[in-house]
């Protein structure tokens, strides 16, 4: 069976996570029984409003999920983990950009980064679900670091959509598939 990435876009609030959950399960019900599904959180939860957040998907997810926390080096984690995964979910890609920059990673490095994801996407022996948010659709920021950040989002999410075999976005909880076109 062809490994299958699908990337699932969309802004805050607007199904994404609960979108690749839901099919990442279904996916995994229709598949060989016995492998594990792993999913790797990029948040670093600096609050307790953060904290409730990660709780909530946490139970969202229940207890079948093998979770693996990994703010930076994602690709490793999808390496280790895809031989003996029957499915592997990422949330969320633009968390991930935060934390790169947050760890100062200049554009080289961020650009590594990317180039290391791709070539594990491409060696992941299993399904896999990456989610990230949609932030070009707003105002330009007003300030460097957030004009940084939306660049880097935009230049993932485009990178991802490429190699993606599919690609979905949510709008007010409707996914709508915009790779391959229908």
């Amino acid at each position: 069976m062809k490994k299958k990435i699908t990337f699932v876009i969309g802004g805050c609030r607007s199904g994404k996570s609960s979108f690749a959950l839901y099919q990442a399960n279904r996916l995994q019900a229709n598949r060989i029984k016995g492998k594990n599904k792993y999913f790797i959180a990029t948040s670093v939860p600096s609050d307790s409003e953060m904290e409730k957040r990660v709780e909530k998907h946490q139970k969202e997810r229940g207890g079948n999920w093998h979770t693996i926390e990994e703010p930076v080096r994602i690709h490793e984690k999808i390496n280790q983990y895809s031989p003996k995964a029957g499915v592997i979910l990422v949330d969320c890609l633009t968390l991930w950009v935060s934390n790169l920059l947050f760890h100062s990673y200049d554009q080289t490095q961020i650009n590594e980064a990317i180039h290391h994801l791709e070539n594990s996407l491409e060696q992941c022996e299993c399904p896999i679900f990456l989610v990230s948010n949609e932030v070009g659709c707003g105002i330009v920021p007003e300030n460097k670091l957030a004009r940084q950040f939306r660049d880097f989002a935009g230049l993932v999410n485009q990178r991802m959509a490429k190699i993606a075999d599919k690609v979905v976005m949510t709008v007010a909880g409707i996914d709508v598939q915009i790779k391959p076109r229908l």
